[in-house]
C-alpha cells in the first residue's frame, strides 16, 4: 500500500515543537500496517524536521538556544538579509536539521523510541503553518 497525504501544521512561533500527535492525527491509516515506513518531508526552506525527546520541554528550549547561538542573527557576513534579520539564520538552522523525516511502523504504531518524538523546528519569528508531505509504504 502507497498513500500520500499533505499535513499542514499550525503556525508557531520560533523554536522546537513536539508535533507527534498532529502528525500521527493526520494518518489515522496508520493503525492498520504491520510493517511499513512513513516518511516525512516539510516543504519549507526556514523550517526543519526531527526527532529528539518528547519528554522534558527543556530540552526543546536548550536546543533553540544553541542554534541561536551556533547560528547568529546579523552577522556581518550575510548577504541575504532582505527578508529581516532572522531570515538567513533560518536557512542555515534548516539544511543543518534537515527537510525530512524517515520512521518504521511497526503493528499499526510508528516505531518511535520511547523517548522520542517527532519536532517541528521553526526557525523564523513568524513562520506561519507549516506544509508536510506524509508518504506511508506497508502492509
Amino acid at each position: 500500500m502507497w498513500l500520500q497525504r499533505n499535513l499542514t501544521l499550525p503556525a508557531m512561533p520560533r523554536g522546537c515543537h513536539l508535533m507527534t500527535n498532529e502528525v500521527l492525527g493526520g494518518l489515522p491509516e496508520l493503525a492498520d500496517l504491520q510493517v511499513g515506513l512513513l516518511h516525512l518531508f516539510i516543504q519549507h526552506t526556514s523550517a526543519s524536521l526531527t526527532i529528539n525527546e518528547n519528554a522534558d520541554p527543556d530540552v526543546r528550549g536548550d536546543l533553540e538556544r544553541h542554534l541561536n547561538v551556533m547560528v547568529p542573527e546579523n552577522a556581518s557576513y550575510y548577504e541575504h538579509t532582505l527578508e529581516g534579520p532572522d531570515d538567513m539564520p533560518a536557512h542555515i538552522k534548516s539544511v543543518l536539521i534537515g527537510p525530512s523525516l524517515t520512521i518504521p511502523i511497526r503493528a499499526g504504531r510508528l516505531a518511535l523510541g520511547t523517548w522520542q518524538g517527532i519536532y517541528l523546528c521553526e526557525h523564523r519569528d513568524h513562520g506561519g503553518a507549516r506544509r508536510v508531505v506524509a508518504t506511508i509504504q506497508g502492509e
